[in-house]
């Protein structure tokens, strides 16, 4: 007697079983890597956006005093920009005859289509001269 048993393989079901749960399991996978590249592209998009701010911040008002208001403009053709500038005081309105008053400039970038863009925010603070409404300032 031949001790050996008889060789089974798997059926069609089973095979057809294990390829479509593959198939599920790769799509799944194809989503969470699609998603993870939309990810790293709007990472990427927020990280110009704040090169771009900083940039704007860092150079504002540098060779010329600081004036309340907005301006806008546009970085290249795709990111543009937009900035508030107001007097900022946590006490209230500046004293007269201070030499020196906090200006908060608000900028927010803007990217993207014009029906739906992304943006982005960003706030300092920059010390001026007060305006001083039109009076000239003494020199000394």
């Amino acid at each position: 007697m031949n001790g050996a048993r008889p060789q089974r393989g798997f059926s069609l079901l089973e095979v057809i079983a294990a390829i479509m749960l593959l198939a599920i399991a790769f799509t799944a996978l194809m989503k969470v890597a699609g998603a993870s590249i939309n990810l790293t592209h709007n990472a990427a998009e927020h990280s110009e956006a704040a090169m771009w701010a900083r940039s704007l911040l860092d150079s504002a008002f540098v060779g010329e005093p600081v004036k309340p208001g907005s301006r806008s403009g546009r970085f290249n053709p795709q990111y543009r920009w937009q900035l508030d500038v107001t007097p900022w005081n946590q006490a209230g309105p500046a004293l007269p005859g201070a030499p020196l008053q906090l200006y908060q400039l608000d900028l927010a970038v803007s990217w993207g289509p014009s029906g739906h863009p992304r943006t982005a925010h960003f706030r300092t603070l920059r010390l001026g001269t007060p305006n001083l409404a039109g009076n000239a300032q003494a020199s000394p």
